[in-house]
């Protein structure tokens, strides 16, 4: 009889697409087991009328999730990076994070072809305080609106809500099938996405089994990419309650680590990219954290 491996996820159309494409994965290396899916329903997927920061912030998406996976009712959990907090309970870890999607935010709108041809007056939708506040330091004269709900959700929103544009993750819009809407990808001069924007993660127990099946599905750029932003993220504090953008990108040896901190009003109080390898992560971690920790705290 075939061993059966259980694997927890929420029930969006997104998150399962997800859990799909770890388990065609899990299946390559383990042709001889077997892997069905588990959809849990967390508060993050309860709770629509209110912004995210307003009831919780990072968690809300995964803690249902974690419980099922201490219990052992679940083998595995897959996550998207962006909705995990810094900390995990005693017992879990991070085993595995797949080859990483774009990071960038994309503007999809039906009425101009750019973020920038966007004026006086025009209705931007998005729930993120980080988006809003680079947003609103591109061009003060629009109207963020919150926006919440599922890719295509949103999408359906942006015109029945007369929406001028919208601002989405690239990675959650191309796996969705999406790509036809957007307009243009945001480069990260303008936005910085949050850590572990286009990271797909698989929780797990801290036992060595665990953990030993998930390496071959492992990629170790995006691991490690998605590790260094989250140190800087758990030095800071404050998930989504604070607008904040974090990337780390890794070529070779080298190392780029960009944060962005500001008020959501649009003022960027500081705009940080450092350069350097693999090696000195630490020190570039800290020299970013040195630079937003005292504007936080103000």
């Amino acid at each position: 009889m075939k061993k059966t491996w259980t694997i927890g996820t929420r029930g969006s159309a997104l998150a399962l697409k997800q859990t799909e494409a770890v388990i065609r994965l899990l299946r390559t290396s383990y042709p001889d087991h077997e892997f069905r899916t588990r959809t849990i329903k967390t508060t993050g997927d309860s709770v629509w009328d209110r912004p995210l920061h307003l009831i919780g912030g990072k968690g809300l998406f995964v803690r249902e999730i974690e419980v099922e996976l201490l219990a052992g009712t679940i083998d595995f959990a897959v996550h998207s990076m962006k909705d995990m907090p810094t900390e995990l309970d005693e017992g879990l870890i991070i085993g595995a994070v797949l080859k990483r999607e774009d990071s960038r935010d994309v503007f999809i709108s039906s009425k101009y072809d750019r973020l920038a041809d966007m004026g006086d007056g025009d209705r931007l939708g998005t729930n993120s305080l980080r988006r809003k506040s680079q947003i609103l330091n591109f061009n003060n004269r629009l109207t963020v609106i919150p926006l919440r709900g599922n890719v295509d959700t949103r999408i359906k929103k942006m015109v029945s809500d007369d929406l001028s544009g919208i601002i989405l993750a690239w990675a959650g819009v191309k796996r969705m099938g999406f790509e036809a809407y957007v307009k243009e990808i945001l480069p990260l001069n303008l936005m910085v996405p949050p850590s572990g924007q286009g990271a797909i993660g698989i929780e797990a127990r801290n036992e060595s089994a665990l953990l030993e099946m998930l390496r071959p599905i492992n990629d170790q750029q995006s691991f490690q990419e998605v590790e260094i932003e989250r140190r800087l993220q758990a030095k800071i504090g404050g998930g989504c309650n604070v607008p904040l953008g974090i990337n780390a990108s890794i070529s070779g040896n080298n190392l780029s680590l960009r944060a962005v901190f500001g008020r959501e009003d649009g003022e960027i109080l500081v705009r940080h990219t450092g350069v350097g390898t693999l090696d000195t992560a630490e020190e570039m971690i800290m020299e970013a954290f040195r630079k937003i920790h005292p504007c936080k705290e103000n």
